[in-house]
């Protein structure tokens, strides 16, 4: 090949590495971290009522300015400046600020700081909170109801940890032991300070029996708790069919013996009172 051919092979050599060479995408031209290098994610921990503080580092490696908001998700995040223009090769420290709730519980969080161009292109670092503080377990069971459907109760964890709780079951009759259920661990996580309805079947409960009924809670940590309720299942289906029995007998009684009586002797009184009774007693049930 000519010297000339080389040379005019030079400019079409250096156009197709151009051509296949990668190009970076707006957003890549820019990200965000946190500041100081060598850290992937955010991390900070405090006890609840604190602020921690921290920096993000927003880079921008491009030939242009570009403008980000920054934003974050989960707990309570304050930036010293929440839009920041950043000049082209050039990086923006921006610092802010974690705030620990009061009255959170002890245990990690989650969260991420989130910034946005001004076209909408986003990135994300994850941000981790570890809450500190004396750990608590402590749970009650409240409102005990024997209904159609089964008891019903409700469980609360008043501790700083969440808790799975276990349940036994045990009712008496009057001739004995009617339920014992061993303790079995419930379907539920309970967070902390929060409350759960729970209902316990009972297909299988008495028609006609004085029953107490005991709950008894219990979940790791020493956590436990016991509540009663007394019952006295009634069937009152059969208690007014035996009702209207009884005022129909009591009525009929008093018609025979008002055709069988004679001539009026002072004994009207007590014939009557049987009549006078059967009708209070039908408008009563």
């Amino acid at each position: 090949m000519s010297s000339a051919a080389r040379v005019l092979s030079l400019p079409l050599l250096l156009l197709s590495l151009l051509a296949v060479a990668p190009t970076a995408t707006a957003a890549e031209a820019w990200l965000v971290a946190p500041s100081g290098g060598g850290r992937p994610s955010f991390y900070t921990e405090g006890e609840p009522g604190s602020v921690q503080q921290d920096t993000v580092s927003v880079t921008n490696r491009g030939a242009e300015p570009v403008t980000v908001g920054l934003t974050g998700d989960g707990p309570p995040i304050a930036f010293a400046e929440s839009r920041v223009r950043i000049p082209a090769r050039t990086r923006a420290e921006v610092p802010f600020t974690v705030t620990v709730p009061t009255g959170t519980a002890p245990g990690d969080r989650s969260g991420e700081i989130v910034a946005r161009d001004a076209d909408g292109r986003a990135q994300r670092v994850a941000l981790r909170l570890r809450v500190t503080g004396p750990e608590l377990t402590a749970l009650t069971v409240e409102q005990v109801k024997v209904r159609a459907d089964g008891i019903t109760y409700v469980l609360v964890n008043r501790g700083t940890t969440p808790l799975t709780p276990s349940l036994a079951v045990r009712a008496d009759g009057v001739l004995g032991r009617l339920l014992d259920r061993a303790p079995r661990t419930l379907p539920v996580d309970l967070p902390p300070g929060s409350r759960t309805r729970l209902t316990e079947p009972w297909p299988d409960r008495p028609a006609l029996d004085a029953v107490d009924v005991r709950l008894t809670v219990t979940a790791a940590g020493g956590a436990a708790d016991t509540a009663q309720v007394s019952v006295r299942f009634v069937p009152w289906g059969a208690v007014a069919g035996a009702a209207g029995a009884l005022a129909a007998a009591g009525a009929l009684f008093a018609v025979r013996r008002r055709r069988r009586r004679g001539p009026y002797d002072g004994g009207a009184t007590e014939v009557e009172r049987p009549l006078q009774q059967a009708e209070l007693t039908g408008a009563g049930t």
